[in-house]
C-alpha cells in the first residue's frame, strides 16, 4: 500500500495512492482510517511531507563505501563503527518533495546530498528484540539528508551542517510491505546518476537500530529512521540543481536547489 499526505482546497489529508489517482482516508495511518469514495488526480493533489514527527532519529555511518570515500577526501582514518550511532535532525529542516533546498547565503560549501531510506514507526513500540523490531514499522520512504561539509567540521552538534531550513526533504509516499535489507537507492543530480547503492550494505540493519532505540526511548506513531546514506556524495550541490532520490517502490524525492541572496 502506497500512503500520502496532501493538501487540496486548504484541507489537509492522507490517501491511498492507487496509480494516478488518490482516494483520501478518514482518519490517520497511525491511528485509525476507512478509505472513503472520495478521490482525486494524483497531480491535482500538493504532495506534503508524508508524516510530521515528534522525534527524528537517524543512523550514523551505516556504510563501509561511505566512509572509505570520506576518509580518501579528507585524508582522515575514522574507522567502520564498533555499534551502532544513533543521532538527531530538526523536524522544523523537514520539507517534500518538489520544495526548495535553500543554501544559506554564508555557507561556504560545499553542500552535499545523503540519500536514505526512511523507516516510518506506526505504533508505539518499546524494548523490542531484533526479530520482533519491524512489526513497529508502518513503512518506509525517502529521505535526503543535506549536509553542509564546512560546517560539519566546525560545529560539534552539526546543528546548521545537518538542520538548516529545508535541509531535510522527505517522501514522497510511505510503502508499506518493503524489505528495508533488499532496496536499491540511486540519485540523481540534474538527470545523470551520482550514486547507486543497495540497502543489503548497511553495517547495522534497519532492526538493530530500532531495536536499539526501543530499548532506552519509547517510539511513538509518525517518528521516523532515517538509515544512512552509502557511497560518495558528489557532486555539490549549487544554485539552479534539482536532486533527487530514486527507488522504484516508493517513487522519486526531487527538489530544486536555490542558494539565498
Amino acid at each position: 500500500m502506497k500512503l500520502g499526505r496532501f493538501e487540496h482546497n486548504g484541507k489537509t489529508f492522507y490517501g491511498i495512492v492507487e496509480g494516478e489517482e488518490v482516494y483520501e482516508l478518514e482518519g490517520s495511518p497511525f491511528e485509525t482510517y476507512r478509505k472513503t469514495d472520495r478521490r482525486h488526480r494524483l497531480v491535482a493533489l500538493k504532495a506534503l511531507v508524508p508524516c510530521m514527527p515528534s522525534n527524528f532519529y537517524c543512523a550514523g555511518l551505516n556504510y563501509a563505501a561511505h566512509i572509505e570515500w570520506a576518509n580518501r577526501r579528507t585524508g582522515g582514518n575514522r574507522k567502520v563503527p564498533e555499534k551502532a550511532d544513533i543521532g538527531y535532525r530538526s523536524p522544523n529542516a523537514l520539507i517534500a518533495a518538489g520544495e526548495s533546498i535553500v543554501i544559506p547565503a554564508d555557507a561556504p560549501g560545499p553542500v552535499e546530498f545523503e540519500g536514505e531510506l526512511v523507516a516510518v514507526i506506526g505504533k508505539k513500540a518499546r524494548n523490542l528484540s531484533e526479530k520482533d523490531a519491524l512489526s513497529c514499522v508502518l513503512g518506509y520512504t525517502l529521505g535526503n539528508d543535506v549536509s553542509e561539509r564546512s560546517w560539519q567540521k566546525q560545529d560539534r552538534t552539526l546543528w546548521r551542517a545537518k538542520n538548516c531550513d529545508t535541509f531535510k526533504p522527505m517522501g514522497p509516499f510511505i510503502v508499506t510491505g518493503l524489505d528495508p535489507m533488499n532496496l536499491i537507492i540511486s540519485i540523481n543530480v540534474n538527470g545523470a546518476t551520482a550514486s547507486e547503492y543497495s540497502t543489503s550494505k548497511m553495517l547495522f540493519s534497519a532492526q538493530h537500530y530500532l531495536s536499539q532505540i526501543s530499548k532506552y526511548m519509547t517510539l511513538w506513531p509518525g517518528d521516523v529512521v532515517w538509515l544512512g546514506t552509502d557511497n560518495a556524495t558528489e557532486p555539490p550541490l549549487k544554485d539552479g540543481d534539482r536532486v533527487e532520490i530514486v527507488q522504484k517502490d516508493i517513487g522519486v524525492l526531487g527538489n530544486p536547489v536555490v542558494r539565498a541572496k
